[in-house]
């Protein structure tokens, strides 16, 4: 609610491109919405001792999902006839999901609601159902089910604080079943790494290294 006590639209807002600026406001807000997050995971096998570990990849982007309602039964034409609710509403859906001439691609849109919810995104897909009809066959009622992608921008992502590593050096005591690839893994978040603590250490064949062994594992 706003403070002055009407109720405030969900709207969606169009970022950029030859429409940008302009707003689909919902007729009705949905009853619901959803929001998934989901990250990645690869599997290591431990060398010999057939267990495995669980490395972070990267995380997905985020998901807004709801469905939308509208409604064109009471909104007329200048010539008295009832408004098609594709003309007024999901035609503009419609233009989230084609290719915008300046951009070369479907805009950046913006999801509003109140203070409840901004959600900067691209349209991933929509699902149009109509289920009323004017006896001439025109659509007056749909019902759209959306998904949303979050939408961040290549700066936003480098402005992110990049991965802890260690900033001094340590000794990691080998215990069977050890790799160089499964060290760096655990200590610097990437098992790619592993040339760090190879060169460290004068090791040459990465996959000769022994239970009880010491080695430096130095700040990258």
């Amino acid at each position: 609610m706003s403070r002055s006590g009407t109720l405030e639209k969900a709207q969606i807002m169009i970022v950029n491109g030859k429409q940008g600026g302009e707003t689909i406001e919902c007729s009705f807000n949905p009853n619901s919405y959803t929001i998934e997050k989901s990250v990645n995971y690869g599997e290591m096998k431990a060398t010999g001792s057939g267990a495995s570990i669980m490395q972070f990849v990267d995380g997905n982007a985020e998901r807004l999902s709801m469905e939308l309602f509208f409604d064109t039964t009471d909104e007329l034409e200048a010539d008295g006839a009832t408004v098609d609710v594709r003309e007024r509403y999901t035609k503009h859906i419609d233009t989230l999901l084609s290719v915008d001439g300046e951009l070369h691609a479907p805009p950046v849109c913006r999801f509003v609601w109140g203070d409840g919810i901004t959600f900067t995104a691209l349209l991933e897909r929509a699902n149009k159902q109509f289920t009323k009809f004017l006896p001439s066959g025109v659509p007056i009622r749909a019902r759209v089910s959306v998904v949303f992608t979050e939408y961040k921008t290549a700066d936003y992502h480098k402005s992110e604080v990049s991965p802890e590593s260690t900033d001094k050096t340590k000794v990691w005591t080998v215990t069977e079943g050890d790799t160089l690839w499964l060290i760096a893994s655990e200590e610097y978040g990437d098992p790619s790494h592993w040339r760090t603590i190879a060169e460290k250490n004068d090791i040459e064949n990465p996959r000769a290294i022994a239970a009880g062994e010491r080695l430096e594992l130095p700040p990258l």
